[in-house]
């Protein structure tokens, strides 16, 4: 049952990639991980956040790669964008196993599985307390599923754009390679920028910056950080202008 606190933001877009669903696989989704992820959303909706959400499709297929295999780059960004449906059904289907209300938006019309992506009907989803997912990417091929976290973030007048990862917020090199990496709590799109940090695509950082949307980049894995995260408690690293 939806209840009324004071958050920190009112309307969030959560941005997953198709590989944090991977779990120890190699391929395909984790039932745990797809678990796991539905409670967080659910302990933060239950607070009166609206949410939506994107996902990627790189846990079953990566259009970039295509050429690789013989097929051109177009045929394979579309179905990159059919991997992402199936990743949002899924997504859909243990968030609605757990009480939450949803609706999915495609990008490419799917009357008989989604609803056609309509900005209007999204923002009405979310005032009536519906997790929104939005699937398909941009319905366009060369764009990335980063960059539709910023165009529907930007459309919906999301407060900001929360990027789960495996590591706890932005560095000045990897983390995982090298252990002296510097982290930061905050940082500006300039400096990110200027100084090479690979966030998200261009195109995708370039939208939040010019409609200043801010990202929050932080650590998915850990149980409770997103709830804490709309709360104000200090979680990752926030990119602003």
């Amino acid at each position: 049952m939806m209840q009324t606190t004071q958050t920190t933001y009112k309307r969030i877009l959560l941005k997953l990639s198709g590989e944090s669903l991977l779990g120890s696989q190699q391929y395909g989704i984790d039932s745990s991980v797809l678990s796991y992820v539905a409670t967080e959303v659910k302990a933060v909706h239950e607070l009166g956040v609206e949410v939506a959400l994107v996902i990627g499709g790189g846990n079953i297929y990566r259009g970039m790669n295509a050429e690789e295999q013989g097929i051109d780059r177009v045929s394979g960004d579309y179905m990159g964008m059919l991997a992402t449906v199936i990743n949002s059904i899924a997504l859909q289907n243990a968030l609605e196993l757990r009480g939450v209300p949803t609706r999915l938006q495609t990008a490419i019309t799917m009357s008989q599985i989604a609803e056609p992506y309509i900005k209007r009907r999204a923002v009405r989803h979310l005032e009536k307390g519906r997790v929104v997912i939005f699937g398909a990417g941009t319905g366009n091929p060369y764009f990335t599923t980063d960059t539709t976290a910023s165009l529907r973030a930007s459309e919906i007048n999301a407060d900001l754009i929360i990027k789960g990862t495996r590591v706890d917020g932005i560095y000045d090199a990897d983390p995982e390679k090298n252990p002296n990496a510097k982290r930061f709590d905050r940082i500006t799109f300039r400096y990110a920028l200027e100084n090479n940090l690979r966030i998200m695509d261009l195109t995708a950082f370039t939208l939040a910056q010019e409609n200043n949307l801010p990202i929050i980049v932080f650590d998915m894995g850990k149980t409770g950080n997103l709830k804490r995260l709309v709360m104000g408690e200090s979680v990752g690293t926030i990119v602003t202008n």
